[in-house]
C-alpha cells in the first residue's frame, strides 16, 4: 500500500510540465495557459512579492495620471507616493480583489480559494510590471505635465513625441496582455470556462460599484 502511494505521488509530480524561472517569464507571452497552469498546480511563488510590489507601483502611477495629481503635488511627491504607498499597500487591494473573486466565483462553480487566486493574479500582472519600463522615458520627457490635466504633451519635439507615443502604445498592448492573462489565469484556478472567467472578473466590480451607482441615482433623483 505504501509503495502504491509513493508511485501515485511520483505520477502526480510527473504530470507537471516543469518550467524554469526563465521559461515562466518568457513563455507566458506565447503560452499563457501552460505557464499559469504550472504556477497554479505547483504553487510557484518565486518573485511573488516582488511582482505584487511592482504591480502596486504600476497601478498607483496609473491612478496618479488619471486623477491629475500633478495639479496639487510635486513630481517628487508623486513618484515617492506611488513607489512607497502604491508598492506597499497595493498588495492589500489585490488580496481583497482575490477574496471577492473567490467568493463570487462560487456562484459560477469556481474551485479556487483566495490564496490560489491571489497567486495567479500576481503573475497575470507581469505585463503591467513591464510597462513601468516605459514610464521612465515619459517622465523624463514630460515631467510633471504627465500628471496634469492640461499638461503640455505636444511641444516636446519630434524625438520626445516619438518616445511618448511609442511608450503609450506599448503600455496599451501590455494592458491587453494583462487582461488576457487574468482571464486565462482565473479560468485555470477556478476550473471554469473563459466566458465564466470574464464574468467572475467583473462580478466584484459590479458588487462594489453597483450599490454606489444606485445610491448616487437616488440622491440625484431627490
Amino acid at each position: 500500500m505504501e509503495t502504491e502511494n509513493i508511485q501515485s505521488e511520483f505520477q502526480e509530480f510527473e504530470t507537471y510540465d516543469t518550467l524554469t524561472d526563465t521559461e515562466i517569464f518568457t513563455k507566458i507571452w506565447t503560452e499563457p495557459r501552460r505557464v499559469l497552469k504550472y504556477i497554479n498546480e505547483t504553487k510557484y511563488e518565486k518573485y511573488f512579492y516582488i511582482l505584487l510590489f511592482l504591480a502596486g507601483v504600476s497601478g498607483a502611477f496609473d491612478r496618479a495620471a488619471n486623477k491629475n495629481m500633478g495639479e496639487n503635488a510635486s513630481l517628487f511627491g508623486i513618484v515617492a507616493g506611488c513607489v512607497i504607498l502604491g508598492g506597499f499597500l497595493g498588495w492589500l487591494s489585490y488580496y481583497i480583489y482575490a477574496a471577492l473573486l473567490s467568493w463570487t466565483g462560487k456562484w459560477l462553480d469556481g474551485k479556487g480559494n483566495t490564496d490560489s487566486i491571489y497567486r495567479i493574479l500576481a503573475y497575470a500582472m507581469f505585463p503591467s510590471v513591464v510597462s513601468l519600463l516605459f514610464l521612465a522615458p515619459q517622465i523624463a520627457v514630460y515631467g510633471i505635465d504627465l500628471f496634469r490635466q492640461d499638461g503640455d504633451l505636444v511641444n516636446a519635439g519630434l524625438f520626445g513625441n516619438i518616445i511618448f507615443w511609442s511608450s503609450l502604445s506599448l503600455e496599451v498592448v501590455l494592458g491587453i496582455f494583462t487582461l488576457v492573462f487574468s482571464v486565462i489565469g482565473i479560468s485555470e484556478v477556478q476550473k471554469i470556462s473563459i466566458g465564466k472567467s470574464i464574468l467572475n472578473l467583473l462580478l466584484p466590480l459590479l458588487i462594489i460599484v453597483g450599490p454606489i451607482l444606485v445610491i448616487a441615482l437616488i440622491v440625484y433623483a431627490f
